[in-house]
C-alpha cells in the first residue's frame, strides 16, 4: 500500500478507533457518538462511528462546516456557538470524542451529553478546564 495514502488511517484512525471501542459499548448496541472538532481527527472519527454502526454527530464552532461533516457520514451537526443548536441537541451524546487541541472549555458541551455519558479528551490543550462539579453530578 502507498504510505501516502493509508499513513492517516495509522495515525488519526487509531487516535479516533481506540476510544470508540474503548469507552463505546461492549456489545452490538448502537449509541449516538458526538465529534467534536471537524478537522482531520473529526473526519475520521466520524467515517469510523459511522463504520461501526452508531449514530454520529458532528460538533463545530463553525456552521459552515454542516454540509462537510454529513457528506464524511455525520447524521447529526450541532453548531456549539449557536444557543439554539445546542439547545435542540441537548442530552443526544452516549460518548463524545473531543479532537479540539486549541485552549476551549469542555464544560460548553456537556449539556449535549446524556445521563451516564462518557467524554474523551484527545485534543492536547495546554489550558485547564473549568468544569461545574454540578454538571458532573447530575449527569452522573
Amino acid at each position: 500500500m502507498d504510505l501516502s495514502l493509508t499513513s492517516p488511517i495509522l495515525c488519526a484512525g487509531i487516535t479516533m478507533y481506540s476510544p470508540l471501542k474503548f469507552y463505546g459499548p461492549k456489545d452490538d448496541k448502537k449509541i449516538t457518538v458526538g465529534i467534536i472538532g471537524i478537522g482531520g481527527l473529526g473526519t475520521m472519527g466520524i467515517k469510523l462511528a459511522k463504520a461501526l454502526g452508531h449514530t454520529v454527530m458532528a460538533i463545530s464552532t463553525s456552521a459552515n462546516k454542516e454540509q462537510m461533516a454529513k457528506d464524511k457520514g455525520a447524521d447529526l451537526f450541532c453548531a456549539s456557538k449557536d444557543e439554539e443548536s445546542m439547545k435542540k441537541n441537548a442530552k443526544t451524546c452516549d460518548l463524545i470524542l473531543n479532537t479540539v487541541s486549541a485552549d476551549h472549555q469542555v464544560s460548553t458541551y456537556m449539556p449535549l451529553m446524556k445521563k451516564n455519558a462518557t467524554i474523551v479528551q484527545l485534543g492536547g490543550v495546554i489550558a485547564p478546564h473549568m468544569v461545574s462539579n454540578m454538571t458532573l453530578m447530575m449527569g452522573r
